[in-house]
């Protein structure tokens, strides 16, 4: 049964609002409509695109959190951040990521993203990668969207921080990487005399 105009942006409003990072595209193929009714709807009910609800998210106030690493050095856009918690960014792969003949992009790019994170995720002024164990699980392609969600898992003996970083196209995962940060200083509760392993 088709759903009627009104139906259909009350459907497309709580679309956007439960995820935001959803493009055009997805929702037209979701509500099984051209891109430009979804552009046309979005007009009708003041929803900005997608570039402008990223930016909505506030980059500027990421500026004042990441400590360990200026913000337009974090690779791809912080769009969640809470120091010592967790973090997400996205990546969008254009063609100065990918390898010319085959528009698939390069490794070093989604490990630049994941590896940043884990970088901005953590609340000190020095925050450097002691190891990283990593993994890709699928190509990405030119034109495709990586979300990376960065999450602390503990600090180690030495008092290095445990990250763990996944990375996914739409919900399919393409990327995770286990990071053990060095940082300059113990978090707090943390006592400084404890064994190193």
């Amino acid at each position: 049964m088709k759903r009627t105009k009104k139906e259909r942006q009350l459907l497309l409003k709580d679309t956007i609002e439960d995820t935001p990072f959803i493009t055009d595209e997805e929702l037209a193929k979701k509500f099984a409509v051209s891109i430009q009714t979804i552009r046309l709807d979005r007009m009708e009910m003041s929803i900005p695109e997608l570039r402008e609800r990223i930016k909505s998210v506030a980059t500027y106030q990421w500026n004042e959190t990441v400590k360990a690493l200026p913000i337009d050095e974090v690779i791809g856009e912080v769009i969640d951040l809470e120091l010592d918690e967790r973090a997400i960014s996205i990546l969008d792969i254009g063609s100065e990521h990918v390898f010319s003949r085959n528009r698939i992009a390069r490794g070093h790019h989604l490990f630049a993203q994941a590896n940043s994170l884990a970088v901005a995720v953590i609340n000190d002024e020095l925050a450097l990668t002691a190891k990283a164990e990593i993994k890709f699980t699928r190509q990405v392609k030119q034109g495709e969207r990586v979300i990376a969600k960065a999450l602390v898992t503990g600090n180690d003996a030495k008092g290095r921080t445990a990250v763990e970083v996944n990375s996914f196209v739409e919900n399919e995962k393409v990327f995770s990487g286990k990071f053990l940060m060095f940082r300059s200083h113990h978090q707090k509760g943390e006592s400084s005399h404890e064994n190193s392993d």
